[in-house]
């Protein structure tokens, strides 16, 4: 019987790796596609649909976004600048208020945990939020509005409380505690280390939702110096389909709007597709380590 199972398991793993494999190279279908399609020619797109392969090579969506070089580059400065800071300050923030929770020695951490869930549930409504950012924080147009505003997600912080339970022994800190050190030090030494998984996790759906947002920077940002990459290319697509941005530019330059939408997700996703090979263990790890502690 050992016999059978040890022979069979060669076999088992053979199939789950060319399993894996087809299901991979189904995934990467579409950003092939994208990738093409990209740099297809635009008519050819239009009479054709799109293919694996470039139908009839051509730059002219590149061109097009990139015919003002200087103005993304400093929107991406933009969004590189708020997605680092903005998601390094929210995972310390987000983990520092988990902890607190954690903590049974906080008479109200309970009550402050279902505070901060209700807020998840009712909101003060879209202008009196507007109100309050731009006449009584008056953080319209700073680079802090772009930061400050998406930082603090409600759902994190409990994900993180949760973990920390199970992953923080709570003998480990009472240890702590007696030797002398100080409820920072445990934090900054002992409570962050044993954290790194979820804080890869959350750290990574965190700086998606910082470079992919492009609502805050058109509510509260008018200057050009503070707008991120993907408001820039929410307003070259919102110019295109106005009729009269086509009636002033249709004549002087042939618009290649369909492999403008695409070459524009290959620019707006290229950061983080590159980032994620880095965090992509630790993303694992923070999602399976409480099924396998269970």
């Amino acid at each position: 019987m050992e016999n059978n199972k040890l022979n069979s398991a060669p076999v088992f793993k053979a199939f789950s790796y060319i399993v894996v494999s087809l299901i991979a190279i189904l995934c990467l279908l579409p950003f092939i596609v994208l990738i093409s399609g990209s740099v297809s020619d635009e008519g050819q797109v239009l009479a054709k649909g799109y293919s694996f392969f470039p139908r009839g090579f051509s730059l002219d969506a590149y061109a097009f976004i990139f015919r003002n070089p200087g103005e993304i580059l400093s929107a991406y400065r933009v969004s590189v600048i708020v997605a680092v800071v903005g998601t390094v300050l929210s995972l310390l923030i987000s983990t520092m208020a988990a902890y607190v929770m954690y903590r049974k020695e906080v008479k109200y951490r309970n009550r402050l945990a279902f505070f901060l869930f209700f807020t998840t549930l009712f909101s003060g409504g879209l202008a009196p939020y507007f109100i309050w950012v731009t006449s009584y924080l008056h953080l319209k147009n700073t680079l802090a509005v772009l930061i400050l505003l998406p930082m603090f997600n409600v759902m994190y912080v409990l994900i993180m409380r949760s973990f920390i339970q199970g992953s923080v022994p709570e003998p480990l800190v009472e240890s702590a505690k007696i030797d002398g050190a100080g409820d920072f030090r445990i934090f900054w030494q002992m409570v962050l280390p044993l954290c790194k998984p979820a804080l890869a996790s959350i750290g990574l759906f965190t700086i998606l939702a910082y470079w992919n947002d492009w609502w805050t920077p058109m509510m509260f940002t008018d200057k050009e110096q503070y707008v991120p990459l993907q408001y820039m290319l929410y307003k070259m697509l919102s110019s295109m389909n106005m009729s009269a941005a086509l009636a002033q530019h249709v004549s002087s330059l042939d618009m290649p709007k369909e492999t403008f939408k695409l070459a524009m997700t290959v620019i707006a996703t290229g950061p983080v597709v590159i980032l994620f090979p880095f965090l992509q263990q630790y993303f694992v790890k923070g999602i399976t380590i409480g099924a396998v502690k269970g």
